[in-house]
């Protein structure tokens, strides 16, 4: 179990948690950027997620093939220009954090540099996100890791060996780690999402929490996830369907959000196991079948399948002693339509 505070916790016990990844759908508008964080919140995110960088935190300001993406959605675009435009500005930073402690909610990020970490530590994060594509920089992880705040490490294009190097450097500090399955495609398709990743990680890592990371742009995957037991959900979140922003192709609009939520909370409902005292199917076992008299059975007259039935309610001997009565004798007259019981029969 991972509790942030007393509303929030990592747990098997709970419904998965919901984190609504803001990244560069704000679209470099900081009012758009605040009401994104604000109406996440109401519409069903436990917690809000942003990024923590300027474009030099992750590359160099060049413009030739070696820097240029050559497929899927951001094709053609140079890292630079690409993170210049989805970026989030550190001052921005100010408001977006004291709109979460206003609302009473929890504000996270991913910091892709040391500087971004030192600069998040002022305003008293309680979690971080090691990114997919910063899971092999294990001076940033080993950095983050010596804050001693729970760890979310997303695993999208990871091998095994990856993941356990750097579960190995954040665990010389703690084991407060929840690992995410994803896949980084963006958008990812449904028929790639791989959800049997997730009962694979579950027992390659027993000592950890398992999440997903879901770069779809629907909840089937995120639902289908929560019935895996995952304990926790990211998605990308946007406005609008109509605004087309950087991360827009993979993110999912407010009503899906509010969608999820409740779908999430009800399939933990619907699987989560129950003792039996508290099991509502208990309390209808008296509807179950029991044995009684099809017909008058006189005294010393033998129990045969012509003389009882198996009926509703359960008020007698039960059905599944149907044949271990068959032979027996009757004490006393039983009338019929009675229900049978032990003090009937010898």
């Amino acid at each position: 179990m991972i509790s942030i505070n007393k509303k929030i916790t990592f747990s098997k016990k709970n419904p998965p948690i919901i984190i609504a990844e803001i990244s560069g759908n704000h679209n470099g508008n900081k009012k758009r950027f605040l009401n994104l964080i604000n109406s996440a919140y109401d519409n069903g995110a436990d917690i809000v997620k942003i990024q923590t960088y300027e474009p030099g935190d992750i590359t160099l300001n060049k413009k030739n093939n070696l820097f240029k993406i050559k497929k899927g959605i951001w094709k053609n675009k140079y890292l630079w220009d690409l993170y210049s435009q989805a970026h989030t500005p550190f001052l921005w930073h100010h408001d977006a954090f004291k709109l979460a402690k206003k609302k009473n909610k929890v504000l996270f990020s991913s910091p892709f540099s040391i500087r971004a970490v030192d600069f998040l530590e002022k305003f008293g994060v309680q979690i971080y996100k090691i990114s997919s594509f910063e899971i092999t920089d294990l001076k940033l992880i080993d950095y983050i890791a010596s804050k001693k705040k729970p760890i979310i490490l997303s695993t999208g294009m990871s091998k095994d060996l990856e993941i356990s190097n750097a579960i190995n450097v954040i665990k010389k500090y703690h084991n407060k780690i929840i690992i995410l399955h994803c896949v980084s495609g963006y958008p990812t398709k449904l028929k790639d999402t791989d959800l049997s990743k997730i009962n694979f990680l579950k027992k390659k890592f027993p000592k950890y929490k398992i999440g997903l990371s879901d770069h779809t742009n629907n909840i089937h995957s995120s639902i289908a996830a929560a019935a895996l037991g995952v304990v926790m959900i990211e998605k990308h979140v946007k406005l609008d369907d109509k605004t087309k922003t950087a991360d827009s192709e993979f993110s999912i609009n407010l009503n899906k959000l509010k969608k999820l939520k409740k779908i999430t909370i009800d399939i933990f409902n619907s699987t989560h196991k129950r003792s039996l005292i508290t099991n509502l199917s208990e309390k209808n076992k008296n509807l179950r079948r029991s044995i009684f008299a099809k017909n008058d059975i006189k005294k010393d007259e033998k129990i045969n399948e012509k003389n009882i039935v198996c009926l509703r309610p359960n008020i007698g001997i039960c059905a599944s002693k149907y044949f271990f009565v068959l032979g027996k004798k009757a004490k006393k007259n039983i009338k019929k339509g009675m229900p049978i019981k032990y003090n009937l029969i010898t």
